[in-house]
């Protein structure tokens, strides 16, 4: 196993948002967190980089590749974002530094973790913009996040994750704040990256239509409790939780609705 999660409990001021959340990621497997807004699926994905927010506390256990990182000291945790494990946020303003340019920043991981100089780094930061689609990957690196659209962003914060060649990536609702053309194109480009480079993905989603379309087995949360974990296929076809079922028909009622593409 790559990633194990076994009984993943977070509280926040005595609330505990996150209850029992246990899950396996074999190397090269793709798995999607499901769930409505609030069922923890985010926690779970901070509490697994040591990234939750002041206030909360995580107990239980989080193996990497055999090693508890759960309580890991940030410092040794530090060396694991961006060189084992990568993160794409829903909204790149998280990621990405205003006052930097798009270059420094995809381009800082590789410095970090690889130890190449600021003219390699710089180089490789336009390797990555190229990588990942950008228009005039050359031009684009000298830019500033809000001299970019939302999509092109996104990109550049994909690019940031990946440019360490991450053993696992992980992907709270990456295409969530773009419009549904947008949301196509950084689907096809996160699928072909990961099949690219072997990397086992978690995909955070809210939507069990996107779900289908990039993982192969799902954990539905509710509340910050496992209530389904099956196959994608199955979710889709013999949904056993409320919860689930809920999920099927808003994305049958997206997939379908009028005016909806074939």
């Amino acid at each position: 196993m790559s990633l194990e999660v076994t009984g993943l409990q977070i509280e926040i001021d005595g609330h505990r948002v996150v209850d029992d959340v246990s899950f396996d990621v074999p190397a090269g497997a793709r798995l999607g967190l499901i769930g409505e807004s609030g069922s923890g699926k985010s926690l779970t994905a901070l509490a697994i980089l040591g990234l939750l927010p002041e206030g909360a506390v995580a107990s239980g256990s989080v193996r990497w590749k055999g090693e508890e990182i759960l309580g890991m000291p940030d410092r040794e945790l530090a060396r694991l974002r961006g060189d084992e494990i990568g993160i794409v946020f829903q909204e790149p303003r998280t990621a990405l530094n205003p006052i930097r340019t798009i270059g420094r920043q995809i381009g800082e991981p590789a410095r970090i973790h690889e130890g190449l100089s600021r003219r390699a780094a710089a180089a490789r930061a336009v390797d990555e913009a190229r990588r990942v689609s950008l228009a005039d990957p050359e031009g684009i690196v000298s830019r500033y996040p809000h001299q970019l659209s939302g999509g092109q962003r996104q990109r550049a914060a994909i690019a940031m994750a990946l440019a360490g060649r991450p053993a696992l990536l992980i992907a709270d609702e990456p295409t969530t704040a773009l419009d549904v053309t947008i949301q196509a194109e950084i689907l096809d480009l996160l699928l072909s990256l990961v099949d690219h480079d072997g990397m086992s993905l978690v995909f955070i989603t809210h939507d069990l239509a996107v779900l289908a379309q990039i993982a192969s087995y799902g954990v539905v949360l509710e509340r910050g409790r496992v209530v389904e974990s099956a196959p994608v296929a199955d979710l889709l076809s013999r949904p056993v939780s409320a919860v689930t079922q809920g999920l099927l028909r808003d994305a049958t009622a997206t997939l379908w609705r009028p005016g909806a593409g074939a």
